[in-house]
């Protein structure tokens, strides 16, 4: 029998092995099989993915109209057996879903019209802003004698390049371009399709949630060794808690930061006051460089229509900033994340180069979930090795091999 047992071992092994091969082969040099079904894989689950997105970001709002409207109602269904209160769970789902239509109307009837005639005004001046910036470049190459050499230099230069640009490459790539936006229409269908089917998944999902819960315990309890189990269950939470302060929390901060600046820039009188709020508060998503990527291009359109507004805009800005960096900020998100500055900003860079904004919004929890990981194990490490935790313990100036007891970090 154990003869039997090391042969499916070992058969299992090999098979395991040669599947590797054969995935790695055909990824680098192949047809890229391996690649083309993940892909179809990842389409054809791509409702079930919104669904999941929409569930995880509503869930701590039915569950506050669960607490708050209907305060032991889940303790006595738990008394009698069932894991929710189902008509406490549909009465707080049908809140739920009512509030985001209330916020969904109040932004197209309010937001997007004003946006939308913000658009217009700024269409119909893209002439005069052309004057506007051709005078400013006018005068600064009549001004300075060297600068208009460099340009001319360049123009002549370049000049060829573009021209075999325009020809050999943006013909073609407008060719294609045409033909994508033909196919817009189908693409929207197709994604809002997703969305209402994602919508419908998320209602199961949230009005199931514990029974989802216990479902991935019983996985977990099903996979792993009963000393393991505790790990994956705290690993999970973790991320949750990382992943749920930081999303959350980033969305609903952006949001406040975007209702302030529209506020604000309408008492001031800014022009394009919707255009622009939009811009900060979606800009204000992305971590440490959100502010400035927001900030650029709204006091370049207000520099267009009036100098000394885009002065006072920058002010504003800043001390918009400075309360969501001093106030609001860490009254929402607080220290959910456990990362540095630098932490931070490498973990944008680093997002942001391989799967552009998305990747620099997620990367910071990421980041976070891995630096977490990192320092646990370090930690169970050194307390293995019956030395201190503390990084203060770990200076130039103390011995390389600090004494201390297990169960202790005396100091040194």
């Amino acid at each position: 029998m154990k003869r039997r047992t090391g042969y499916m071992k070992l058969g299992l092994t090999v098979f395991c092995t040669v599947s590797a091969i054969l995935l790695f082969y055909d990824t680098l040099f192949g047809r890229r099989v391996l690649q083309s079904i993940s892909r179809q894989m990842l389409t054809a689950v791509q409702p079930i993915l919104y669904g999941a997105l929409i569930a995880y970001l509503l869930a701590p709002v039915v569950n506050f109209f669960e607490r708050t409207l209907f305060p032991g109602a889940l303790e006595k269904a738990r008394r009698k057996g069932r894991l929710t209160a189902r008509g406490t769970r549909a009465l707080s789902l049908l809140l739920t879903w009512l509030l985001i239509c209330v916020l969904g109307y109040l932004l197209a009837s309010v937001l997007l019209p004003e946006l939308y005639r913000s658009v217009l005004q700024l269409a119909g001046n893209v002439e005069n802003y052309y004057l506007i910036i051709s005078g400013w470049v006018e005068h600064l190459l009549e001004t300075n004698p060297d600068v208009e050499a460099w340009v001319m230099t360049q123009m002549d230069t370049y000049f060829t390049d573009i021209e075999t640009w325009l020809t050999k490459e943006a013909l073609p790539q407008a060719t294609t371009l045409m033909t994508a936006v033909s196919g817009g229409v189908v693409s929207t269908l197709v994604f809002l399709k997703n969305l209402l089917v994602g919508v419908i998944v998320s209602v199961y999902l949230l009005a199931t949630k514990e029974l989802c819960a216990a479902h991935a315990r019983k996985v977990v309890f099903g996979l792993f060794s009963q000393q393991n189990v505790r790990w994956v269950l705290r690993g999970t939470h973790k991320v949750d808690e990382i992943f749920s302060g930081f999303v959350r929390g980033k969305l609903l901060d952006s949001l406040i930061i975007g209702i302030l600046c529209f506020v604000g820039c309408s008492l001031l009188k800014f022009p394009y006051t919707p255009l622009v709020s939009v811009i900060v508060g979606v800009t204000n998503v992305i971590p440490f460089f959100g502010p400035f990527l927001g900030a650029i291009p709204s006091t370049f359109l207000i520099l267009l229509a009036s100098p000394l507004k885009a002065l006072y805009f920058v002010l504003f800005v800043l001390f918009l900033q400075q309360l969501d960096g001093n106030v609001i900020g860490p009254k929402i998100l607080g220290d959910k994340t456990g990362l540095s500055s630098l932490w931070v900003i490498i973990a944008i860079l680093v997002g942001g180069s391989f799967f552009g904004i998305p990747g620099m919004f997620f990367g910071v929890p990421v980041c976070a979930c891995l630096y977490s990981a990192g320092t646990f194990f370090v930690e169970i490490r050194l307390r293995k090795k019956s030395l201190p935790i503390s990084t203060d313990a770990y200076t130039a100036d103390r011995p390389q091999r600090p004494p201390a007891a297990p169960d202790g970090e005396p100091p040194l």
